[in-house]
């Protein structure tokens, strides 16, 4: 059985988005100054490296991370690997042969290339799925839709996108490593922190190949 961790390591190294709050880990207790415990503080945003979005997010009215189905974050996913898109709109998906009933699915692009780039930082220039094509997704009854950057949509037009999925209830992951991936179908555990009362949540993401 072959196990990936597609979640991104967490570290003040890790870029973040534009204006969300920076990655600070603190040693507050240390063993070596005399302390009975190594102790760390962690200030992160919510939408910081692996990550969810619950519909709150991008709608007023949105349900939060607390009202989102383990359901729907575990089970079969099909990875669909675009190497040579720069968006992901509703003729690419279209012409990508999605197996029917594909109720999860990743995008597995160049984007994934970003995240091994020195020194690390971030980048605007990463793939998305346009408008038209989170309306195919949502025709097709998708429910969970991760990619591998940190956003679903192009930096360039981020609400139409997020709105039109997460209005539909469609889960968003996003901020995913696909590197070692390839297409085909895995189990997905898909696990954001259980907070209460926000829109999104860091999350640890695994594929096991079936």
């Amino acid at each position: 059985m072959q196990i990936y961790d597609v979640s991104l390591p967490i570290s003040p190294e890790l870029p973040t988005w534009p204006g969300d709050p920076t990655i600070s880990i603190e040693r507050v207790s240390k063993i070596e100054d005399g302390a009975d415990a190594n102790v760390t503080r962690l200030a992160i945003g919510a939408h910081t490296g692996t990550h969810i979005d619950a519909p709150w997010h991008f709608l007023e009215d949105g349900s939060l991370i607390e009202d989102i189905s383990l359901k729907v974050l575990t089970g079969r996913v099909y990875v669909l690997e675009l190497p040579a898109v720069d968006l992901i709109t509703a003729q690419v998906l279209e012409e990508a042969e999605i197996p029917p009933r594909t109720r999860r699915i990743i995008f597995k692009t160049t984007n994934s290339e970003l995240w091994h780039h020195e020194p690390p930082r971030f980048h605007t220039d990463f793939v998305g799925v346009s408008a038209d094509g989170a309306q195919y997704l949502v025709d097709r009854g998708v429910k969970l839709v991760g990619i591998d950057y940190f956003s679903i949509a192009p930096f360039d037009n981020l609400v139409d996108t997020h709105q039109i999925l997460l209005r539909a209830g469609i889960v968003i992951v996003e901020g995913l490593d696909m590197t070692e991936v390839s297409q085909g179908r895995y189990a997905l555990y898909c696990l954001p922190l259980n907070l209460i009362g926000v829109e999104g949540a860091p999350a640890r993401v695994i594929l096991i190949g079936v």
